[in-house]
């Protein structure tokens, strides 16, 4: 994909933005040694060029894992995830395009496949989303990006991923808190992550009898460049996360771990289910 193609990509709110112009920079280097636990494992990981994904892949990659890190146009930061993968020691291949689009979708599961020889982990990972203070504010366009990118992109790659997953693969998608509390100024994003809880169980229901698991991880306010590019209104920034029980926004490498122990066998009796890094915050499964 030309970086003309790409920048037309890019949303008039800034989204998605670089955490390269981040401050502060998040974390998301592994708080502890490796053991192991994806030794020799592929994972294909949409948005780890930054935030939670560029953690995951951080933490994959520490863990044994070879990783493809899919993201929409911001280079630069791809580019320094595949230096942390490769930093651990594993391969890490950059493949830039837009999720929402099927054929796109196909071409990264095959490049994955050909290049790193398989695949074993899918993580669903890239969203976007749009503040509206009012329902009618939300255009017919933002409204199907926002499915295309935060649903329809776990259908066309799970479609394409399906002939490659074998027993004992595991595919993790990132739904969200907004899914359980509901959120006043993210009304599509709320409603296309009930989209995604649904589909994880559903999918699981699915998969389960050819020993494929499907989970998700359900993160709270983590400081990422999701929401201080455009995601929450500027003014909200100041209080980003204080709202929480912890009265803070989660890291990266806080949420990281509920990725890793999905994907490994050390949630072998578990499928269907979500996790809720969200800095204490009770809601319903």
């Amino acid at each position: 994909m030309s970086d003309t193609e790409t920048i037309e990509m890019i949303h008039e709110d800034g989204l998605p933005g670089h955490e390269s112009e981040l401050e502060p920079k998040p974390d998301w280097e592994p708080r502890y040694p490796g053991s192991g636990r994806l030794k020799d494992k592929v994972a294909l990981i949409t948005g780890a060029d930054s935030g939670i994904g560029r953690a995951v892949a951080a933490l994959y990659a520490r863990e044994g894992a070879d990783v493809a890190i899919l993201y929409l146009c911001e280079h630069d930061d791809a580019d320094k995830t595949r230096q942390i993968v490769e930093a651990e020691g594993r391969r890490a291949i950059t493949i830039a395009g837009d999720l929402g689009d099927r054929q796109f979708c196909e071409k990264a599961l095959a490049e994955t496949v050909e290049k790193l020889g398989g695949l074993d982990i899918l993580v669903n990972n890239a969203g976007e989303q749009h503040p509206d203070e009012d329902i009618t504010d939300i255009t017919e366009e933002q409204l199907k990006r926002t499915f295309q990118t935060n649903i329809f992109s776990m259908f066309f790659l799970t479609q394409a991923a399906r002939p490659h997953l074998k027993r004992g693969a595991a595919i993790v998608n990132c739904t969200s808190i907004t899914m359980y509390q509901g959120s006043k100024l993210l009304l599509d994003y709320s409603s296309t992550k009930g989209a995604i809880t649904a589909f994880t169980r559903s999918l699981s229901e699915n998969l389960i009898g050819d020993g494929i698991r499907v989970n998700g991880v359900a993160p709270g306010p983590i400081w990422t460049p999701l929401n201080p590019f455009g995601g929450q209104p500027p003014e909200k920034m100041k209080d980003f996360g204080k709202d929480t029980p912890m009265g803070r926004p989660g890291q990266p490498n806080e949420v990281a771990p509920s990725f890793l122990f999905l994907a490994c066998e050390d949630s072998s009796y578990m499928s269907g289910q979500v996790l809720h890094p969200n800095g204490g915050t009770i809601v319903g499964s």
